[in-house]
């Protein structure tokens, strides 16, 4: 990498929010190490490096130990100015009709990844009494999951984590930003099984470059805290201060319980 630009990590950059996030920061003067797991990341880093910076595609799944020492192995000797921990996967479905195996894969890499990820990179950054870590957290942390209560619980882990690390670092040069995100128009639901069943599978979602945006600004801006996307979102982040818990569950339910996408009287397609 080159001496004269900072270094950005992002991982789960090869679509999505992630891959807007590293677009954002090779517009602003970085160069970047990006990961994934899937084949598309090779395609994105070669679109990212058109915008001039240099990019370090690194190929991982970081729902395994060895995936994520292959990453730090990378980094190996770089000074990262900014880390974004963004790589996350959801599955939906009522708790006892999901495959154990998807739910451990959630937190693996939700939970397990974000913790062993931060903590050499957050050690580095206040050794140097220097840097950014941010974490993609969810506007679903701050809402029990019905339906999806792995995903749901595993963000309110990364939303909690977050804040604790920003208020440990808080006098030092280093800065802690998580980002909240609403449903945006990814491959998430896709993959998580529940985008042509649910009605937020089928509704319409928030544009990953203006989350991406948003988060960038709020990251460089050193915020502790952020709801990014569209007003319909900031609005549901603020709803999820107020409101119940057993309120906020059964409006989750309404939105991610299979077969609500189809059903007549929410308006979404069948």
């Amino acid at each position: 990498m080159t001496d004269t630009r900072p270094l950005a990590l992002i991982t789960g950059a090869s679509s999505g929010i992630g891959y807007e996030l590293a677009r954002q920061f090779a517009a602003h003067g970085y160069d970047l190490v990006v990961n994934a797991e899937d084949e598309r990341l090779e395609p994105a880093a070669g679109t990212l490096r058109e915008s001039g910076a240099e990019v370090r595609a690194v190929r991982a799944d970081l729902r395994t130990a060895e995936g994520r020492y292959a990453l730090l192995d990378a980094l190996d000797g770089l000074t990262v100015d900014v880390a974004v921990l963004n790589a996350g996967v959801g599955r939906g479905g009522a708790f006892v009709d999901t495959d154990l195996a998807d739910d451990q894969e959630v937190i693996d890499l939700n939970v397990t990844a974000t913790v062993r990820l931060a903590k050499p990179l957050l050690r580095a950054m206040v050794t140097r009494d220097a840097g950014r870590l941010a974490f993609t957290s969810s506007v679903a942390s701050t809402m029990p999951g019905a339906f999806q209560p792995v995903y749901n619980a595993s963000k309110s882990f990364v939303q909690s984590f977050a804040q604790a690390l920003a208020e440990e670092v808080k006098d030092t040069g280093v800065t802690v930003t998580s980002f909240m995100p609403g449903p945006t128009d990814t491959d998430f639901f896709e993959r998580a099984g529940m985008a042509d069943d649910t009605v937020i599978g089928t509704m319409k979602k928030d544009d990953p470059a203006q989350v991406a945006e948003q988060a960038f600004e709020a990251i460089v801006r050193g915020d502790t805290k952020v709801v990014t996307g569209s007003l319909k979102t900031k609005v549901q982040g603020l709803a999820g201060k107020v409101l119940p818990d057993g309120v906020k569950a059964a409006a989750h339910r309404r939105m991610a319980e299979p077969g609500s996408g189809n059903d007549e009287d929410t308006g979404r397609p069948g």
